[in-house]
């Protein structure tokens, strides 16, 4: 029995349409490339954040505590002697009607709103409410140091608590000095738990840098700010932060009193409050080109900082 043989009109069973299906299965595949490179990229932030935000923050610090000293360089004595005065004066009537300091974290949403009037007017050369800023150099901090406490601040320097002596020194005065320890975008008072008593840092303030040693550590609950009061005829600073790592239930309160600064670290200070004002216009193509590639650079960083943020939002992964 002969086989029929298929017209030509005829079209086979076997080359029925297969579009749909190759479509779905370059979709699934693209998907799935997707999948993983989203898993991949949420690791690489997971793994560079910490990394990356803290360089931008210090960053951020550099570049507030250059615009300070560049603010400095504008002065003159007599603008210089004024602020020290009305520094002091401000420090004398909080001694003669008795100092009251509260818990600087219990405290960031108090100050929010309080952003008017002679204290916040006081040290600030610049207007955007920096009044110095601290170096502590045995682990390696420089931050800047804010008026007030609010939840701003505290995400982005040292705060000064209002209703402690301004940071000028003198006799009867105590400054209270807090940021936060153990942010997963910025390390500020994470470090200083390391320092002892005789160890020291530095406040720059105007056109002089007062150095206090410390003399006492205490852990304390919140609400106990005995010591943080003033001591007649004392000259103290203390910086406050939480602990202990993690749990931030007590706070450690690290206390300076005031010692001579060195002639070398004076005239440093000095030195680079010139530096800042001659810097802050770049005078040759190749100044111009580097600040044009850190610009670049920082912007980059910034955008994967935020990226990462996004993603670790998306996986509910905190740090």
């Amino acid at each position: 029995m002969s086989k029929r043989k298929a017209s030509p009109d005829e079209a086979p069973q076997s080359a029925a349409p297969r579009k749909p299906h190759r479509l779905r299965s370059v979709l699934t595949k693209i998907l799935v490339i997707f999948a993983f490179a989203l898993i991949f990229f949420t690791g690489l932030c997971v793994l560079l954040y910490p990394s990356m935000s803290e360089y931008i923050n210090e960053k951020n610090h550099s570049r507030v505590i250059d615009s300070y000293e560049q603010s400095l360089g504008s002065l003159s004595k007599a603008d210089y002697s004024a602020y020290w005065a009305a520094a002091h004066a401000y420090n004398e009537r909080l001694a003669g009607s008795g100092q009251s300091v509260q818990d600087a974290f219990s405290a960031e949403s108090d100050s929010e709103t309080k952003q008017s009037g002679e204290y916040w007017d006081l040290l600030n050369v610049g207007g955007d409410g920096t009044m110095g800023y601290i170096t502590i150099d045995k682990v390696n901090i420089k931050l800047p140091i804010y008026h007030g406490t609010s939840e701003a601040v505290l995400a982005s320097g040292v705060g000064h608590i209002e209703g402690s002596s301004l940071p000028v020194g003198g006799e009867s005065t105590h400054a209270v000095l807090s940021a936060h320890t153990g942010l997963p975008s910025a390390e500020l008072f994470t470090d200083v738990d390391q320092l002892a008593v005789g160890d020291t840092f530095q406040l720059h303030i105007l056109d002089q840098v007062l150095t206090y040693q410390v003399d006492q550590i205490l852990t304390v609950l919140p609400y106990e700010v005995d010591a943080l009061q003033l001591v007649p005829g004392k000259d103290y600073v203390t910086l406050v932060t939480c602990t202990p790592y993690g749990v931030n239930d007590h706070r450690l309160l690290i206390r300076g009193e005031r010692i001579e600064t060195p002639a070398a670290d004076a005239e440093q200070a000095v030195q680079e409050v010139q530096k800042a004002s001659e810097a802050a216009q770049p005078t040759t193509v190749r100044s111009r080109i580097f600040l044009a590639f850190t610009n670049l650079f920082e912007k980059l960083v910034t955008w994967f900082v935020k990226a990462a943020e996004w993603g670790m939002d998306l996986f509910g992964i905190e740090y």
